[in-house]
């Protein structure tokens, strides 16, 4: 049986040779016992941290590439989220044994996607235990200008990249074992499996946005955190949320209503898409002439959902409010993912 250290070597040295665009950033990564990250005048640095564990986050099912994919590109998300450029991450794998098969395929789904986002492995560690992934990610972004949850005003529109809904209806398609023959269904599996995050466009929203998080928990929940930091509220528009083709055949097959529908789109989570905010003189400005914010990204739709509002003086204390096209108040079964 291979040790830790030969198990490191042999399917995540190259790793560390990725991105070269970024060696500057990076004095040494893979081999010491620490990574060494130049100091950058002119910039800041980000840092994010998330796990996966089996059975809470990803099913047993997803094959080990896809699992890799997911892990890293949803902690990429986080640095969209805020407009940074991504440099380097570090890995902490837990595994139950010592599946050298398993092992090359994770390795190359981590090696294809450091290397589409230009994130380089700087380090990270193994260890025996139930099977979780732990990923830390680093990225830059000038001084002063990383987009933050607090900066909403009353007044701007609240937006949402692509669609939602996808990625849980194809965490429902893996979990029911059945094999996806249609298009529709091999669509929300990729949106499970293969999240995008949306880098180009969190680095064109350092110019426009006054505050953004990326849609991890569901757009209420996360919508939610933007106005606790920013000390308001927001309506959201039922009519408005941007649901894909695919989603509305799936949930129409499952027999589920048009309010399950919304619920689901808008409270499950693992979109992975962008919510921000943005004024309406800055939404104009950026929607004019030939520098359109939703070409930032080949073929991202870029949608108004919603409204942020000043808290009311004796208000319920609910941060987010869903109106149908009467304007009227939907009660919607869930608030988002809960992690406790």
């Amino acid at each position: 049986m291979a040790s830790e250290f030969e198990l490191i070597y042999q399917y995540f040295s190259d790793l560390g040779r990725c991105a070269q665009d970024k060696a500057d950033w990076i004095v040494a990564g893979v081999g010491d016992d620490c990574a060494i990250i130049a100091s950058t005048p002119g910039y800041d640095w980000l840092h994010s941290v998330d796990t996966l564990v089996q059975g809470i986050h990803f099913p047993e099912a997803i094959s080990p590439e896809s699992l890799a994919q997911r892990a890293l590109a949803v902690n990429l998300s986080d640095l969209a989220a805020m407009g940074a450029e991504p440099v380097a991450f570090t890995l902490a794998l837990t595994l139950p044994g010592c599946d050298e098969g398993w092992l090359r395929q994770f390795a190359r789904g981590l090696q294809n996607t450091s290397a589409e986002y230009g994130i380089r492995l700087i380090g990270g560690d193994t260890t025996r235990g139930p099977l979780s992934i732990t990923i830390s990610v680093m990225g830059v972004v000038p001084s002063g200008r990383a987009v933050r949850r607090n900066g909403a005003k009353p007044g701007d529109w609240v937006c949402v990249s692509g669609h939602l809904g996808d990625a849980q209806a194809g965490l429902e398609l893996l979990q029911s074992n059945r094999l996806a023959k249609r298009k529709d269904e091999r669509y929300l599996l990729d949106r499970f499996h293969q999240p995008s995050p949306r880098l180009s466009l969190g680095r064109k929203l350092r110019e426009f946005a006054s505050a953004a998080i990326d849609i991890s928990d569901g757009v209420v929940a996360d919508l939610g955190h933007i106005c606790r930091q920013s000390e308001c509220v927001a309506e959201l528009w039922a009519d408005a949320v941007p649901l894909s083709q695919p989603y509305t055949k799936y949930c129409a097959a499952q027999g589920y209503s048009s309010l399950d529908r919304l619920t689901r789109a808008l409270t499950h989570g693992d979109d992975y898409e962008l919510c921000f905010t943005i004024s309406a003189d800055a939404w104009r400005l950026c929607t004019s002439g030939a520098d359109k914010l939703w070409l930032s990204e080949e073929g991202l739709p870029v949608t108004i959902i919603g409204k942020i509002l000043a808290p009311e003086p004796s208000g319920t204390g609910v941060l987010v409010r869903v109106l149908d096209e009467n304007d009227a108040n939907l009660s919607l079964s869930s608030s988002g993912y809960q992690h406790f």
